[in-house]
């Protein structure tokens, strides 16, 4: 049980930072010559106070909220540094609209019928078990949400609205079972779950509601984003049963599966307003009210992020929910839920901190006999602000004319340095990732602890769990009035209830964390400026140290292992074009050997195109596949055909359109390197133009299957000869509707 603390008064100064990102600028497009310009736009900076509600101890700690009152009352005092809220709204549909009277006990699990029709419900797929692979993940056992799944026989594949379900091996005969249309809004379906015969397929609604504005009469709709989360059944391939339409309210956010349970998160804005908690619904009908928690900390709250737990084999769900920042990006283990946000300081609150600024830092650096004058004039009670500081500057002018230039230069030297670490030190606190830990077991969440550090995150891949310790990479950016943009990288290792234990600091200066990859013991780290640094990073103690270093041009958006003392990464081909500019060329795929981890080295290396070639694998793990055991490594590629010199079928596939889609496959080795197999086309003169946006590789025994929005095409893993193709869209036949 969380209990509830006494209130007290607790005055806090507060730095506010509009910043104009100083970081790097990329454009690509088809066709252009993009190029990474940096560019640097001094922003403004405004020193405010601040009082903290008596709602507020400054703690940090997690309290539970108790009742929709005492929501407003916190928000109320969360949201005072840019104006109020009002609560006049006239409820129409109380039973739904007012949660507070609003009872709603969890449904109990529903009881099997008996264990032998549980373990049938679970394994009637229709499928014979043969070696596959599935979706690229960042933690085993901790499953990924993606818009195709497959099992060892069937894919599954959702598109706008839209549910393909293909029986796909053997691939001779695959065929096209089923392709129905949810009955929804079309839209961007891309996130789904397989486990065993169950689909759980997210998409977003919204949900409608009746509020009387303020001052009017008549009552209005109100729309609000919410989840939806539907099980499936699809045992029956070709009459698949929707069992249970889950809504949560606001957006989805991310999902992982763990076993029989998908957890998955949800943002929901908060409306000042006419606030409310979410609420979770099951064909409409009210399920749960989650439990709600606040934290006691200095700023702004602007969502509720919701994390929940569904059981997709029976009934059970449960959710908590936090009233915090906006949550970004998410790390999962198999035992813990990270939620983080980047801080967003409060704004829009003018106060009087650059007094403190100038009297805590400038006025103890000028003579002596000037700072005790200064001290005569703050203490004179018949002066008033105006007339107080014309005199401070009467006086302090009047010192400067008796100085030597030389002195004076340096007095002023000596100030801009202790108002840059000033700075500085300020921004740093303002700019910082914050981490919080909640534990999953089934439908069991419990919040641990609440963590921060400096700077932004790049993606998931910047996160990891080893050994009950959390280590996480981040990129520090700030603008500095004396010395421009400061940038910088570190990573930190955090204990149990989310401490700092240790860190590095000034990693690559000027440059961002572009690639990360936590393997063991070790950190594998590529910044970017003009060239590559590849960094090894020995984690094996709580304060982390640089290993080895080795810089070649372009940079790694994405790193693979390939086993313990060998890394797969790609990215760019980079040349240095003058005037701190660099242009990006062709995507270059490159193997690493960090055996010797005080000198890592470059295998091998493979560019394809230029400039205009793109792959999905640059930015999305998913489109990535890597297969040791099968020496298998596919990523898609997208690319202007005169690039592609030396591919088959490359100058007479879609001439129209100037563009070759498909997918490079490599074989692999320590021995020999980097070797091209071949391509598989996935573009032909009856498709138009189509981009590689959605693309997937993966197996079924020797059979490589690759996808794309057009196409699922099968070809075998030994020579890449064609075995089968299935068009996807522009079929020109009549979609059914599920009912």
């Amino acid at each position: 049980m969380i209990k509830m603390n006494s209130k007290i008064i607790l005055p806090i100064a507060v730095l506010v930072t509009i910043i104009a990102t100083a970081g790097v600028m990329f454009a690509i497009g088809v066709g252009q010559q993009p190029e990474i310009v940096r560019e640097t736009s001094p922003p403004e900076i405004v020193y405010v106070d601040r009082t903290v509600s008596d709602l507020f101890e400054g703690t940090q700690e997690i309290r539970k909220i108790s009742s929709e009152s005492e929501l407003k009352d916190i928000l109320a005092a969360s949201n005072v540094f840019d104006g109020g809220f009002y609560d006049d709204r006239v409820f129409i549909n109380d039973s739904f609209m007012m949660r507070e009277s609003l009872a709603i006990e969890p449904r109990p699990m529903a009881e099997p019928t008996s264990a032998m029709d549980m373990e049938s419900a679970k394994t009637q797929s229709g499928s014979v078990e043969l070696d596959y692979s599935t979706t690229n993940v960042q933690v085993e056992n901790v499953d990924e949400p993606d818009y195709l799944k497959n099992d060892s026989k069937y894919v599954y594949i959702v598109s706008q609205n839209t549910l393909s379900i293909i029986d796909a091996y053997p691939a001779e005969s695959a065929k096209l079972v089923l392709k129905i249309a949810l009955d929804i809004d079309s839209q961007y379906i891309q996130n789904m779950f397989l486990n065993e015969n169950r689909l759980v397929i997210f998409y977003n609604g919204q949900s409608q509601d009746e509020i009387i504005p303020q001052f009017d009469f008549m009552p209005r709709p109100s729309y609000n984003p919410v989840t939806h989360a539907l099980i499936v059944d699809v045992s029956d391939k070709e009459k698949p049963e929707i069992l249970k339409d889950y809504t949560i309210d606001g957006y989805f956010s991310d999902a992982r599966m763990i076993g029989d349970y998908a957890y998955f998160v949800t943002n929901s804005n908060i409306d000042y307003q006419y606030p409310r908690f979410p609420i979770i619904m099951e064909r409409s009908e009210p399920v749960m009210i989650p439990e709600a928690f606040y934290f006691d900390n200095v700023e702004r709250f602007s969502n509720f992020n919701t994390l929940t737990a569904i059981d997709i084999f029976g009934d059970t769900i449960n959710s908590e929910t936090f009233l915090m920042g906006y949550t970004g990006t998410i790390y999962v283990s198999e035992n813990n839920f990270y939620l983080t946000y980047q801080k967003n300081s409060p704004y829009g609150f003018n106060g009087d901190s650059a007094h403190d600024r100038f009297f805590d830092v400038v006025v103890p650096l000028l003579p002596q006999q000037v700072q005790d004058k200064i001290k005569e004039i703050q203490n004179d009670p018949s002066l008033d602000s105006v007339r107080e500081w014309s005199q401070i500057a009467e006086i302090i002018q009047e010192s400067y004319n008796q100085m030597e230039k030389s002195q004076k230069e340096k007095l002023f030297d000596r100030i801009r340095e202790a108002l840059s670490e000033y700075d500085a030190r300020i921004q740093e606190e303002s700019q910082k990732t914050i981490v919080h830990k909640i534990s999953i077991d089934e439908d069991k969440l419990d919040y641990i602890a609440k963590g921060s550090v400096p700077g932004r995150l790049l993606n998931q891949f910047s996160m990891d769990e080893h050994d009950d310790k959390f280590r996480i990479a981040t990129t520090l950016e700030y603008y500095t009035q004396y010395k421009g943009t400061i940038r910088s990288n570190a990573v930190y290792v955090l204990d149990e209830k989310l401490e700092i234990l240790g860190g590095l600091d000034d990693i690559a200066p000027d440059e961002s964390i572009f690639s990360a990859r936590f393997m063991g013991d070790r950190l594998y780290l590529v910044t970017f400026q003009q060239i590559d640094p590849f960094f090894v990073i020995d984690l094996s103690s709580d304060t982390p140290k640089i290993l080895g270093e080795l810089k070649i041009p372009g940079f790694s958006n994405y790193l693979h292992p390939y086993d313990d003392d060998y890394v797969i990464g790609v990215g760019r081909d980079t040349k240095d074009i003058g005037s701190g500019r660099v242009q990006q060329l062709g995507v270059k795929v490159a193997l690493f050997d960090v055996s010797d981890v005080k000198n890592p080295k470059v295998i091998d290396d493979f560019i394809i195109g230029d400039s205009s070639t793109y792959s999905e694998a640059l930015n999305n793990h998913k489109a990535f596949f890597f297969d040791r055991e099968k020496n298998i490594l596919s990523i898609p590629i997208s690319s202007d055909v005169h690039s592609l010199d030396g591919i088959s079928n490359s100058k007479m596939i879609a001439p129209e359109w100037n563009r070759w889609n498909g997918f490079y496959i490599f074989g692999m080795g320590i021995d020999n390197g980097i070797n091209l197999k071949g391509t598989i086309t996935h573009t032909d003169n009856d498709s138009g133009f189509y981009g590689m946006g959605n693309s997937r590789t993966f197996y079924i025994e020797d059979v490589l299957y690759t996808a794309s929005d057009v196409y699922l095409k099968m070809n075998s893993i030994n020579n890449l000869e064609d075995i089968n193709s299935i068009k996807l869209e522009n079929t020109g036949k009549f979609i059914e509707y599920l009912k």
